[in-house]
């Protein structure tokens, strides 16, 4: 059969004969073994029977592993539209993309790349000079897998430290460059995980650590206290000072900031990834003592400015969508602060340049951005393109000019360039991408969830196409974490939606779209709400004609990742494709791996009390796996350097769904090799997971690739 979308010539053909699917799983997965493994929970007994997946550099790990891939692979290998998808994502991606540019030194400098470059290149500039090349990390490994994850400069621009990522990992290397001569200064660093590195003049800086998990746990291993050190150039790294936290202030996360005048060493300590304590130290003064400003983790807290013996505080305490503060650095306790911008309907962020404040309202999903004083008066409202995302608005106190860069669905990433002065904006790059934002559509809608509750969702699509309930549709959240999924314009969904598909967004409770509130009512023993929430926006979908069980996916990573896998164990009749991406699958288990133990505040762990554990069961999606259920058809994705999530998640759930898959849907699982949780990943591989994922998906209901054509 043939379905024409209304307004375009564009066709997506089913297969002649839906009932004998070519997609249908016909081979064997390979075989894999279980172990009488049981843990005993307030009581209770559960069986872990594939436990021995925990262990990623064991043998039979490794040979399971390269199994898995192989079955995977040949069933991708035989969709015949595959590389054709492929051709055309890597046509589409083929364009230069640039960052904002920003100032250090004599020097301005900005990322791009060409088009098909597997990493960005760090560029630099003197005025309108020519540009040239300051550091190439497509040179420091023949296959792209080693990625630049940051760039630290000095005050003055002379120095900068750089953080270098192996495979996609969390642990860093760090070295210094000169950047007159772009010649090293000092040994490399290791062992540098999960922070930044802030500098002190020209001598040194501090950065932040974990002690190396012992040898052969080094991707999975937990880590717990984390550890503040100053480094002194010219020294070697075992004679750095411990400045905060290990043993003596046992701290999960510490990270810290010299604010711009080079006055103030502020340090964020925290045990959860939400909640934290600041403390401040007068670099002024050597002997100065380590003071604390806020102690505890119930409220969240940020220096984002000093001047003057003053600091600017955002918190939410006692303002669940925050409030900027002022306060006097030499007594700096919450009970001196003066409100300066106060608490609003919707969730503040604030960011600064040129001694200005540039205040961001998330409102419904959407950001809409103000200039303000450094006394707290509203000066402009940036005028911004439509309904998207503003990034940026960041840069030194004596800048006359900021950059930001603006995107939606249907809008790439545009960079502008805004003159404080005038409250002007003009575009400073634009990409060239082959996209015709005219031919596109996305528009807001507000559903009901389970318990009556309202979430805004945004639906991308071609203009014209009929909601006739055979459109391919393709359902992303994520709901975690107070991270807000905002609109952001993607190559990869181009592919897709050029094609006749649909692309829709809901903002799940757990995220941070209505601030604490919406964040707290998707945590620990309300996180029903946000699998519910994701349930609802498949039910509404369906219901208003937009797709059919037969037509609709879901996906989703990380935390997002939990989300499919929740929701595909909960309501395996609902969707037709299921894509859990690098996910926290095992919810009894998932603190006694790397940095996992910090999640707790959103999840709870299994340790705390009965009630938790129990919580927690009923919904583990590696848990609820029932032998005999025909679940959707799934690919499992992940990758072996995945030291965040570590990838025994997704190894655990993939075997106990093969185990238990009762119907022809493939569930396979895609382990990508030299790679970790999704930051710093090769174009190349990219481009390669993308077209996987495109085509399993139509493959999977039925449907055929055009070419874009």
């Amino acid at each position: 059969m043939k379905i024409a979308f209304l307004g375009t010539s564009l066709l997506l053909l089913a297969s002649s004969v839906f009932a004998q699917n070519k997609a249908d799983f016909t081979g064997k997965y390979p075989a894999t073994k279980t172990v009488k493994q049981e843990d005993d929970f307030f009581g209770t007994k559960v069986a872990d029977p594939y436990r021995w997946l925990e262990n990623d550099n064991a043998a039979d790990t490794k040979a399971w592993v390269n199994a898995e891939n192989a079955v995977t692979q040949k069933y991708i290998g035989k969709i015949p539209f595959r590389n054709a998808i492929k051709s055309r994502l890597s046509e589409l991606w083929n364009y230069e993309k640039y960052s904002a540019p920003f100032k250090e030194g004599k020097w301005t400098y900005f990322y791009k790349n060409d088009g098909l470059q597997n990493q960005s290149v760090l560029y630099r500039q003197q005025g309108d000079g020519k540009p040239e090349v300051f550091l190439d990390p497509n040179k420091l490994s023949k296959d792209g897998t080693t990625s630049l994850a940051g760039t630290d400069f000095t005050k003055d621009g002379s120095l900068v430290a750089c953080q270098i990522s192996e495979g996609g990992s969390d642990w860093r290397r760090v070295f210094v460059l000169n950047t007159e001569t772009k010649q090293p200064v000092g040994d490399t660093m290791v062992d540098v995980k999960f922070s930044g590195i802030a500098w002190k003049g020209n001598k040194g800086f501090y950065y932040s650590s974990y002690d190396k998990p012992k040898k052969g746990t080094e991707l999975s291993g937990k880590t717990e206290h984390h550890k503040l050190y100053y480094h002194i150039l010219g020294r070697p790294q075992s004679e750095d000072v411990l400045i905060f936290g290990g043993e003596k202030t046992p701290r999960r996360y510490v990270g810290a900031g010299v604010t711009e005048d080079q006055q103030y060493l502020i340090i964020s300590a925290s045990n959860a990834t939400y909640g934290n304590e600041l403390y401040i130290k007068d670099l002024d003064r050597p002997d100065a003592p380590i003071r604390p400003i806020v102690t505890g983790f119930e409220n969240e807290e940020d220096v984002v400015y000093a001047e003057k013996g003053k600091l600017y505080i955002i918190t939410n305490m006692d303002a669940p969508n925050r409030k900027l503060m002022v306060t006097d650095a030499d007594n700096p306790k919450p009970k001196n602060w003066e409100e300066l911008i106060p608490e609003k309907k919707y969730p503040l962020t604030v960011s600064t340049c040129g001694r200005k404040f540039f205040v961001q309202y998330l409102k419904d999903a959407v950001s809409k951005v103000y200039q303000y004083s450094l006394s707290g008066k509203k000066e402009a409202e940036i005028e911004l393109p439509g309904l998207g995302t503003a990034s940026g608005f960041g840069g030194k106190r004596n800048e006359k000019e900021v950059y930001y860069s603006f995107t939606s669905y249907i809008y790439p990433p545009t960079i502008f360039r805004y003159d404080i002065t005038t409250g002007e904006s003009e575009v400073y790059k634009k990409p060239n991408v082959k996209f015709d934002p005219k031919q596109y559509v996305s528009k807001q809608v507000f559903y009901l969830s389970k318990d009556g509750t309202k979430i805004p969702m945004i639906i991308t699509s071609k203009k014209g196409i009929e909601l006739n309930g055979k459109n391919p549709l393709m359902l992303y959240g994520y709901g975690g974490f107070s991270i807000s999924l905002t609109p952001n314009f993607s190559v990869s969904n181009l592919v897709f939606l050029e094609n006749g598909g649909i692309y829709a967004v809901p903002n799940l409770r757990g995220g941070g779209e209505y601030g604490d509130d919406w964040h707290n009512a998707g945590t620990k023993m309300n996180k029903q709400n946000v699998f519910d929430d994701f349930i609802a926006a498949a039910e509404y979908l369906i219901k208003e004609n937009y797709t059919s069980k037969e037509y609709l996916a879901i996906s989703g990573a990380s935390n997002g990742g939990l989300l499919v896998g929740a929701c595909m164990t909960q309501r395996p009749d609902l969707y037709r494709v299921c894509f859990p991406g690098v996910g926290v699958l095992d919810m009894l288990r998932y603190h006694k791996f790397t940095a996992g133990a910090g999640w707790a505040y959103d999840y709870g762990t299994s340790a705390d009390s009965k009630e938790m554990f129990n919580y927690l069961y009923k919904y583990s999606p590696d848990h609820n796996v029932r032998k005999g259920t025909c679940y959707p058809a799934t690919m499992v994705t992940t990758a072996d350097h995945d030291d965040r999530v570590v990838p025994a998640h997704s190894f655990k759930f993939a075997a106990a769904l093969q185990a238990a898959q009762s119907c022809k849907n493939p569930v396979l699982i895609s382990i990508s090799k030299k790679a970790g949780h999704g930051a710093g990943k090769p174009t190349s591989m990219l481009i390669e997971e993308q077209a996987d994922k495109w085509a399993f998906m139509l493959y999977n209901m039925g449907l055929t690739y055009n070419g874009g054509k």
